[in-house]
């Protein structure tokens, strides 16, 4: 027979396996590395939009990899999940739908407005924010939407490149030559610049739409055809380089003006020496001295052995948003709350503060390309 002192043991012996075990899972849970803060990025990584997307998916791995190393967000390391949207609404669907499967807290991209007009509906449906790098389409203006971006619409800078069409170059017959597969970008700066450049007192005589599909030797004799005195390509990098090398066999001297969706390295890899003398529109004020900006400077190069461009830099600043709102949103907020109620992020260049829709107010900046780089015009 047992002794009775004994009895109590035995008796509750399953309450207390249970409660060791409880003991040793909580600590197993204490051991294990916290759960990521997951990031989604979304851009077009592969044919002829992908330097844009290349440098806004470096510039969002670059931005999470520096928070990392100071303890994540709250002792929580931050994961970034890549998609490529292929320029392609329909694929820019199913990797916004990966996404939010994979249950990210944020998406940074798309990195083109038709991307960003394909997929707004899936952010909204799903309350994830989506901070663009580089989209302006003013279709996507004033909405109490999931959409933020960290440049401005069209409307409010487009202004400026037709000004110095006008005033500077004195070009008072413009063509403008507008890339069909990202129209939402495309229509609102050709019809923003068509609205100041009118006002000034010039004309367009033509607007004229392609794909990259067609024939561009064609399109350059159909341009220089309306006699212009100044053309205004809206493309990406490289039918932008490929149409101006047309139009100069034809004509060397004709002024050619570029929107800053081509505002990229790649422009003047491709280009060669037809694109010297080019004007371009960007986002980047490359003569900056900004502490903030060189230390940016300095860590994409190290990281990946290349310029980082305006989209490099617009999409470090989009996650750098993202990552100080769930830093500091309390318990309560939501993160599109968070992203409102914040007042300023501090920007690589300049201060970020959105509006009550999401947008917010960007400065550009004209260059001209010379002697193989671009020279800041002021």
């Amino acid at each position: 027979m047992l002794d009775p002192l004994v009895l109590p043991f035995f008796r509750n012996r399953s309450w207390r396996s249970g409660r060791l075990a409880l003991i040793v899972l909580a600590t197993l849970a204490a051991c294990s590395p916290p759960e990521p803060v997951r990031i989604g990025f979304i851009g077009g990584l592969s044919g002829r939009v992908a330097d844009l997307g290349i440098s806004g998916r470096n510039g969002t791995i670059l931005a999470a990899e520096l928070r990392n190393q100071n303890g994540g967000i709250r002792g929580r390391p931050i994961e970034v999940i890549v998609e490529d949207d292929q320029q392609d609404p329909e694929l820019a669907r199913e990797a916004v739908a990966r996404l939010l499967a994979r249950r990210v807290d944020v998406i940074i991209g798309p990195m083109t407005s038709a991307m960003a007009v394909a997929v707004v509906d899936q952010a909204n449906a799903g309350r994830i924010p989506m901070i663009s790098p580089t989209v302006t389409t003013n279709a996507l203006t004033g909405l109490d939407d999931h959409f933020f971006r960290v440049v401005a619409p069209t409307a409010t800078h487009v202004f400026r490149s037709a000004d110095y069409q006008f005033n500077r170059q004195h070009v008072r017959r413009a063509v403008l030559v507008c890339d069909r597969r990202n129209q939402a970008y495309t229509e609102s700066w050709a019809g923003d610049f068509r609205k100041a450049f009118t006002a000034l007192g010039g004309k367009v005589v033509a607007e004229m739409g392609f794909e990259s599909s067609d024939a561009l030797a064609a399109l350059a004799r159909q341009i220089l055809a309306e006699k212009p005195d100044g053309v205004v390509i809206v493309a990406n990098s490289v039918d932008t380089a490929l149409l101006v090398q047309r139009i100069r066999l034809i004509d060397p001297d004709v002024p050619v003006a570029t929107a800053e969706w081509a505002a990229t390295e790649r422009l003047i890899e491709l280009g060669g020496k037809a694109v010297e003398g080019l004007v371009v529109a960007q986002y980047l004020d490359r003569q900056s001295t900004a502490p903030a900006y060189l230390a940016f400077h300095r860590a994409y190069r190290e990281r990946f052995a290349q310029e980082p461009g305006f989209a490099g830099l617009t999409a470090f600043d989009a996650t750098n948003v993202a990552i100080e709102a769930l830093a500091s949103r309390t318990d309560e907020q939501t993160l599109k709350q968070a992203l409102l109620a914040h007042g300023d992020f501090a920007g690589a260049q300049s201060p970020i503060r959105f509006d009550a829709s999401g947008d917010t107010l960007r400065d550009t900046f004209l260059a001209v390309v010379r002697d193989g780089r671009f020279e800041p015009i002021r």
